[in-house]
């Protein structure tokens, strides 16, 4: 084992040992320096408790999964290539588990760098051991040429997508929904067109489908305030007026690049967690009361059986903070991260899984633990 790596996981089994919290040790996925740097990777469990990994390597897309709950993990294989992959600052491919495949999506174009690109789908049927694709998914062809959008399935096996659309010259938010695990998409549907003209232009939107709902999160613009927002669709076709989250507000001249995320919580209400100023803050609804997590940036989040779990970096050392559900405060799990996010298992197994990217000897590497949130006094 690398010497910084053994010495980050020095630094993650202090912090972790006298909290309500056991993280396994993290497993090193990839490494590799320029073109080969693995980025951007993103898990997600599926019904068995597989959970499954994909992240971006220049113009391929890489899959790998665990059968043990995250503790290890297969090599990783090249899925399939995307021409020109949008890669970095929240860039790069989603993935989701549906009853009957892996659903993966990513942007690229013959051209890059932002004169073209399409969202594009890829499905497993065999767990990621072939993929069929791609289908594109923006019906304007180079319209998603940002390289920004978002992944969420639904209990029904449905999958819908979300991205920032150019098709009008300003960003808006556009989705598209899939009924057959991403083989074909209905007709996109515009989510929201800010009457400033334009939407936030590079931070990612994110979804979310509860209950049959489908929830957009977005970041928007209106007369220089760059706040998050959240507009729901029940038909999939219409959407309500999107609401402001939380009660502060941020008036900055440039995009922050981070798009926050949002999760569905207990009795069909949203979590959701963003960025304003370098401070990461909760909302339990679109109209709940903010609450301050800490400094930081780049947060996530995911619905666990006992609450929200998130998951952020914060200050010039990267640390990557974990906040549980009972915990009354964050936990500090490593620094050097960046671009992490966090998956809860669809068993009842108290645990979650968190991915991120860091530096080790100069490389560029992906890694992945499982967290066991209240685990038994024994550990």
């Amino acid at each position: 084992m690398h010497l910084n790596l053994c010495r980050s996981l020095s630094l993650w089994f202090a912090l972790v040992i006298v909290a309500p919290v056991f993280a396994a040790e993290p497993v090193l996925i990839a490494t590799g320096a320029g073109d080969l740097a693995p980025k951007q990777p993103q898990a997600a469990v599926a019904a068995d408790g597989t959970v499954h990994l994909v992240y971006g390597v220049k113009d391929s897309v890489f899959h790998c999964r665990s059968t043990d709950g995250g503790g290890t993990f297969s090599k990783p294989k090249a899925g399939f290539a995307v021409a020109n992959l949008s890669l970095g600052m929240r860039r790069g491919p989603r993935l989701v588990v549906t009853p009957d495949a892996l659903v993966v999506t990513a942007i690229g174009g013959p051209q890059g760098k932002g004169r073209d690109g399409d969202l594009q789908a890829w499905r497993s049927t065999d767990d990621g051991v072939t993929w069929v694709g791609p289908v594109r998914v923006n019906d304007t062809p180079d319209s998603a040429r940002e390289g920004l959008h978002g992944m969420a399935s639904g209990a029904d096996g449905s999958v819908w997508c979300v991205w920032l659309d150019l098709r009008q010259k300003q960003s808006e938010v556009y989705a598209a929904q899939s009924l057959d695990g991403g083989l074909t998409w209905k007709a996109n549907v515009l989510v929201y067109r800010s009457p400033s003209g334009s939407v936030c232009e590079c931070c990612h939107p994110s979804v979310v489908v509860a209950e049959g709902v489908v929830h957009v999160m977005f970041r928007n613009l209106l007369a220089g305030n760059r706040d998050m927002y959240v507009t729901s669709s029940e038909d999939g076709e219409t959407f309500t007026p999107a609401k402001k989250v939380g009660q502060g507000t941020w008036k900055i001249d440039g995009c922050p690049m981070d798009g926050g995320m949002l999760a569905s919580g207990p009795n069909e209400s949203l979590i959701t967690v963003w960025q304003r100023n370098g401070q990461v803050f909760s909302a339990a609804s679109t109209g709940g009361k903010e609450r301050l997590l800490g400094a930081g940036e780049q947060p996530w989040v995911a619905s666990h059986a006992s609450g929200p779990v998130f998951v952020w970096t914060a200050g010039r050392d990267r640390e990557l903070c974990v906040r549980t559900p009972q915990a009354k405060q964050h936990l500090s799990l490593s620094t050097g991260a960046s671009n992490p996010m966090v998956a809860a298992t669809a068993k009842a197994d108290n645990s979650v899984v968190v991915c991120w990217e860091s530096q080790l000897a100069g490389q560029a590497a992906v890694l992945v633990a499982r967290l066991e949130i209240n685990p038994p006094k024994s550990r």
